[in-house]
C-alpha cells in the first residue's frame, strides 16, 4: 500500500515525465489580490498568466497545492468533520497547460496515472461531461466524450449539467465545459446491490469525485455572453486526500495515513479511542482537519485575528476549541499539542512548519487560553438569559440574546443550543437566523463590487518605469467603470507607467495624467491580478490621446524614506534582539511604517534605543543602494537576502541592498540611506503571541514627532512652575495624590455609616416588605457600597433598599434585595430596567443587586415610585 508521501511524489514524477515543469505549492495564504483572502484553488497562482497580465514561462506545470476552503459550492465550515470526505484545508494536485495541449492529452494523461501508474480498478470509475446549454448556445462537449470512449465505456459517461460541468473563475473571466473523474469505493457487496451510476454527484460518501479536468475554452463577458480564448487552458485538480483514501482502501479519508497519526495523538491526549462514538470521532476530526488549517495558515503569515483572513482563522481555531471543550473535556489549552504529530506527517513536503515551529505552538496557545476564557464568560452569560428567560416564565429564549452571545462573545449557536438541552429549554432559531441574515447583508453591501467589462483601446502590455523615472509619456491600454460602496470610478492600464501598484505593504502611488486640454487626478494605484490599475474619478475625454503621467513626487519621497527604513530597521532589530527575528508583515505609507516580527516579549526601552542608534547610524553613513532587478533567486539566497515565510517567490527577483542589508523586495526605495534624514519609534506593541510591531516616523515625520514630545515636556514643566528635577515633581504629586484619595475614600466611609444609620431609622414597611427609599447628589459607587452595608442587617427579612441620586447631572438608580425577596422571586436587574424607562436609561445587574443609568433627571422620582410598586 502506498503511503500519502508516496502518492504525492509518483504524480509530481509522472508529469515530469510528461515534460511538466514542477514549481512549489504556493502560500495558502494569498496577500496583495483584494479578490480573494485564500488560495480556494490549485489555479489560484496561475490566475495571471490564464488572464493573460503574466508571460507564460512554462507552457507545462504540475503540482501539489495546499488550499484552503470554508465557503462555496462543495465545502461549508460547520459540515467538516461530520462526513468523511471534506475539509478546511486540503491538498490539490494539478497539471496545466498554457496554449499548449488540450482535451485529448489531458484526458490521455488523467486515465493514464489513475490506472497504470496507480493500477486503480477501471470498473469502478465514471466520468462525466458538460451536457451543454441550449440557452447559451452550448451543445454537449462531444469533443470530450469522444476521447473517454477510447478509454471506457460509453455507459460510464455521464452527461452533468452547468452546476457540475461548467467551471467559471467568476462572474466574467475564463471559463469552459469540465469532465470530472469519480470513483465508487464502495464494498462489492454494495456495488452488486445499487449500480454506482445511479450515484454519480448524489452526495454519497464512497461514490466521489477526485479528479476534476477543466476545459478553459471561453471568456465570460459582463454582459453573461461568452467568446472564445485565443489561447486555451487545461487547469485539472485531484483531490490528494480523496486519491489517499481510494488507494489505500478506506472509506474514510481520516482513516488514511494523512489524519491517523494526528487523530492517534488527539486520543492519547484526550484518554478516548476514535471510533468509540460518533460524537467524540466527530470532534477529533474536527480537531484533525483545523490543526492542519490554522498551523499552516500562520506559517504562511496570517495570523488569527478579527478582521478579514485572520478572522476566518480564529474562527476555525474556535471551533477545534470549541469542540475539544464540549466533547473531549478539554478546558484547558490543547491543540498545540498536536504540532509534533502534523509536522511528522508533513513536515517532509512543506519544511517551513518545522522552521517556524515555535512561533506556531506560541500563537495557537495563547488563542486557545482566550477563547477558552471567553467560552466561560459566555456561559456565565448564557446562565442570566437562562435564568432571566425562567423568572419571566418562559422555556425559549430570544434569538436576538443568541446572536448577542454569538456575535459578539464568539459563542457558537451549537454550544447554545447544548447548554440549553441541558436546561429543558430551546432558542428562537427563526429570530437568529433573521440577525445572521442582516448581519451578512450588512457586509455584502460593504463588499459589493460591480466591474463593467474592459474597454480595449489598444493592444500591449504595462511596462513599470517608476524605478527610474517620475514622470512619462503614456498611452490608454484599457479602461472599465468600477462601482462600491454607491461611489463609481475608473480603472485605467497605461502602456507604461512610473506610479506604484500596491503591493507587499506599500501603499499605491497617486499623482496626475493630462494630455495638453485636461487634467485626471490619478487618486490610487492598485494591483489587480498582477495588473497596475490606476483609479480616477473621471474618464480622459480623449482616451486615445498622448498623456504627460507624473508621480505625485513628495509622497512618493516620503514613501521611500519609510520603506527604506524597515529594511533598515530589520537589520537592526536582528542585530539587537537575536537572528530569531523575521519579518511577519509591514506597512508603509508617506506618513509612517509598520513593522511586525517574531519575537517572545515586550522590546525593552533600552533596546529600542539601540535600534534607533543603528538604525540612524545607518542613515548618517548615506548608504548607497545597491540594486539587482532580475536576479536568479539562487544568487540572491548567496548574497544573504532572507526568503520570508508566506511569500511567492519566482525564479528571478529584485535584490536591494543598503550596505549589509539585503532583502528580496519589489518596492520603491531612496538612492542612498541619508535621504531618510531621522528615524524615530513612535510606539511598540504585541500582535499577537510571538508577533511584536513597531511603528514608527522617518524625515519630516519623525522632527513632528519629536517636536510634538518637546512641547509636551515643556507644556508639563510649565504645570510644575519649570521645576528643576521634574522626575522628582512629579512623583511627589502622584504620591500627595494618593494620600489624598486614602483620605476622600476614608471620609467616604465615614460618610457612608452615617447615612446607613439615618436611613435605617426612616425605614417603612409595605406590603410586610422592610422599604428603605433614598433621593440625594451621592456618586453611584457610594450608594452600591451602601447597599452592601444593608446586607448583613436585613439578611433574615425581606427587605428592599431604592436609590435614586443625580451626580454630575446624570440620574441613576440602584436597588438592593435581601436574600428572602429574591428566594420569593423579585429579580433586581429586572425590576431596575422596568423602572429605567421613565429616566430614558437602562441597566442591570444581579437578581439581588442592580443598577442603571439614564438622561432624565425629572423622571426620577417617577422612577424610584415604580419600583415600590412593583412590591
Amino acid at each position: 500500500m502506498k503511503t500519502s508521501k508516496e502518492i504525492r511524489q509518483s504524480f509530481l514524477d509522472f508529469f515530469q515525465s510528461k515534460q511538466h515543469h514542477i514549481v512549489p505549492s504556493a502560500p495558502m495564504v494569498i496577500k496583495d489580490d483584494p479578490t480573494l483572502m485564500f488560495t480556494n484553488a490549485g489555479m489560484n497562482q496561475f490566475k495571471n498568466i490564464i488572464l493573460g497580465n503574466d508571460p507564460i514561462k512554462y507552457p507545462r506545470i504540475a503540482d501539489s497545492q495546499k488550499c484552503l476552503r470554508v465557503s462555496g459550492k462543495h465545502n461549508d465550515l460547520e459540515e467538516v468533520g461530520h462526513d468523511t470526505y471534506h475539509h478546511t484545508m486540503f491538498e490539490m494536485l494539478g497539471n496545466w497547460s498554457f496554449g499548449d495541449y488540450f482535451k485529448k492529452e489531458a484526458i490521455e494523461w488523467a486515465w493514464e496515472y489513475l490506472t497504470e501508474v496507480l493500477c486503480l480498478d477501471k470498473n469502478r470509475l465514471y466520468v462525466t461531461v458538460f451536457e451543454g446549454s441550449p440557452d447559451e448556445g452550448l451543445e454537449r462537449d462531444n469533443e470530450a466524450a469522444g476521447y473517454w470512449e477510447q478509454h471506457i465505456a460509453a455507459d460510464r459517461i455521464i452527461n452533468g449539467n452547468r452546476h457540475d460541468n461548467f467551471w467559471e473563475m467568476g462572474d466574467t473571466g475564463p471559463c469552459g465545459p469540465c469532465s470530472e473523474i469519480h470513483i465508487d469505493i464502495r464494498p462489492d457487496s454494495e456495488r452488486a446491490k445499487v449500480n454506482g451510476l445511479t450515484l454519480v454527484n448524489q452526495s454519497h460518501p464512497q461514490v466521489i469525485e477526485i479528479w476534476n479536468l477543466v476545459f478553459m475554452q471561453y471568456n465570460r463577458k459582463a454582459d453573461g455572453s461568452l467568446e472564445s480564448l485565443p489561447a486555451k487552458v487545461i487547469d485539472t485538480g485531484m483531490g490528494f486526500e480523496r486519491l489517499c483514501m481510494a488507494m489505500q482502501g478506506k472509506l474514510s479519508n481520516y482513516d488514511t495515513d494523512v489524519f491517523q497519526p494526528i487523530i492517534t495523538e488527539i486520543g492519547k491526549l484526550c484518554g478516548i479511542n476514535y471510533g468509540a462514538n460518533d460524537k467524540t470521532d466527530i470532534a477529533m476530526r474536527v480537531i484533525a482537519d483545523h490543526i492542519r488549517t490554522i498551523s499552516f495558515s500562520i506559517t504562511d503569515g496570517q495570523l488569527p485575528s478579527n478582521a478579514k483572513a485572520g478572522y476566518v482563522i480564529r474562527r476555525i481555531l474556535r471551533r477545534a476549541v470549541r469542540y475539544g471543550y464540549t466533547f473531549l473535556d478539554q478546558k484547558q489549552a490543547f491543540l498545540y499539542k498536536l504540532l509534533p504529530a502534523l509536522i511528522d506527517s508533513m513536515g517532509i513536503a512543506y519544511p517551513e512548519l518545522q522552521a517556524q515551529q515555535s512561533l506556531i505552538s506560541k500563537v495557537i496557545k495563547e488563542e486557545e487560553e482566550s477563547f477558552l476564557r471567553t467560552l466561560e464568560t459566555g456561559i456565565r452569560l448564557l446562565d442570566k438569559v437562562i435564568d432571566d428567560t425562567k423568572a419571566e416564565g418562559k422555556t425559549e429564549i430570544s434569538g436576538v440574546n443568541a446572536f448577542t452571545l454569538y456575535d459578539t462573545f464568539g459563542f457558537p449557536l451549537d454550544l447554545t443550543e447544548l447548554i440549553l438541552r441541558e436546561n429543558g429549554m430551546t432558542v428562537n432559531i427563526d429570530e437568529f437566523n433573521t440577525e445572521m441574515q442582516k448581519q451578512k447583508e450588512r457586509a455584502r453591501n460593504a463588499a459589493a463590487v460591480e466591474t463593467g467589462d474592459w474597454v480595449s483601446v489598444r493592444d500591449g502590455e504595462t511596462a513599470f518605469v517608476g524605478y527610474d523615472l517620475l514622470e512619462t509619456e503614456a498611452h490608454i491600454l484599457r479602461y472599465r467603470l468600477v462601482k462600491q460602496k454607491n461611489k463609481s470610478f475608473y480603472q485605467i492600464v497605461l502602456d507604461q507607467t512610473p506610479f506604484y501598484a500596491e503591493m507587499g505593504g506599500q501603499v499605491g502611488d497617486s499623482g496626475i495624467m493630462a494630455d495638453g486640454n485636461e487634467t485626471i487626478e490619478i487618486f490610487d494605484t492598485k494591483r489587480e491580478n498582477n495588473l497596475p490599475v490606476h483609479l480616477t474619478a473621471k474618464l480622459p475625454s480623449d482616451v486615445t490621446a498622448t498623456f504627460s503621467v507624473k508621480v505625485n513626487g513628495e509622497k512618493r519621497q516620503a514613501t521611500e524614506n519609510n520603506h527604506s527604513a524597515t529594511h533598515l530597521l530589520h537589520e537592526a532589530l536582528r542585530e539587537v534582539l537575536g537572528t530569531h527575528v523575521e519579518q511577519k508583515g509591514s506597512f508603509v505609507s508617506p506618513d509612517t511604517l509598520r513593522f511586525d516580527f517574531s519575537h517572545f516579549q515586550k522590546v525593552t526601552d533600552e533596546e529600542i534605543r539601540k535600534v534607533e542608534e543603528l538604525v540612524n547610524a545607518k542613515i548618517r553613513e548615506n548608504r548607497p543602494l545597491d540594486e539587482h532587478r532580475n536576479m536568479p533567486i539562487a544568487e540572491a539566497r548567496a548574497l544573504g537576502a532572507m526568503a520570508l515565510f508566506g511569500e511567492k517567490y519566482g525564479d528571478h527577483v529584485r535584490v536591494v541592498k543598503f550596505g549589509s542589508s539585503v532583502e528580496l523586495c519589489g518596492g520603491t526605495h531612496v538612492q542612498a540611506t541619508g535621504e531618510i534624514g531621522f528615524f524615530k519609534v513612535a510606539a511598540e506593541s504585541s500582535v499577537a503571541a510571538g508577533i511584536r510591531r513597531i511603528e514608527a516616523v522617518t524625515g519630516a515625520g519623525a522632527e513632528t514627532f519629536v517636536q510634538n514630545q518637546q512641547d509636551l515636556l515643556k507644556g508639563i514643566h510649565l504645570l510644575f512652575n519649570n521645576a528643576p528635577n521634574m522626575i522628582q515633581s512629579v512623583q511627589k504629586a502622584l504620591d500627595e495624590n494618593s494620600a489624598l484619595k486614602k483620605q476622600i475614600e476614608s471620609f467616604m466611609q465615614e460618610k457612608m455609616l452615617q447615612l446607613r444609620d439615618i436611613l435605617i431609622q426612616r425605614a417603612e414597611e409595605i406590603n410586610g416588605v422592610k422599604v428603605i427609599r433614598h433621593q440625594g447628589d451621592e456618586n453611584p459607587e457610594l450608594v452600591r457600597g451602601l447597599a452592601s452595608q444593608f446586607k448583613g442587617k436585613f439578611s433574615d427579612v425581606k427587605f428592599l433598599f431604592v436609590a435614586g441620586t443625580v451626580f454630575e447631572g446624570k440620574p441613576s438608580l440602584t436597588i438592593f434585595l435581601s436574600q428572602p425577596m429574591v428566594d420569593a422571586g423579585y429579580n433586581a436587574s429586572n425590576m431596575v430596567r422596568e423602572a429605567a424607562k421613565f429616566i430614558n436609561g437602562g441597566g442591570g445587574g444581579q437578581p439581588f443587586l442592580a443598577t442603571a443609568g439614564g438622561k432624565k433627571t425629572e423622571g426620577l422620582d417617577q422612577a424610584v415610585a415604580k419600583v415600590i410598586e412593583l412590591i
